[in-house]
């Protein structure tokens, strides 16, 4: 699945558009280095978001091409 897909069905971002955007100007980084939207995300892949002053951290755990909203936090673990 692409990147910026699975950010907003994780609900991670909320749009897909603004993934995209992020995803431009380097603010995502896939196993520490910056990625492109088209990135094709893989279970165990350690994504770095950087919104704003905050940078969340998380592993993928889960690819689904549909999750509703109570089972967007089950694709991916949030690392400290």
């Amino acid at each position: 699945m692409r990147l910026d897909k699975y950010l907003k069905v994780s609900r991670l971002i909320k749009r897909r558009t603004v993934a995209n955007e992020a995803c431009d100007a380097e603010r995502v980084k896939v196993n520490g280095r910056p990625a492109k939207a088209s990135y094709d995300v893989k279970v165990g892949d350690i994504l770095e978001i950087s919104l704003g002053p905050r940078t969340i951290k998380v592993e993928v755990t889960s690819v689904a091409e549909h999750a509703r909203k109570e089972d967007a936090a089950a694709l991916y673990r949030e690392i400290v």
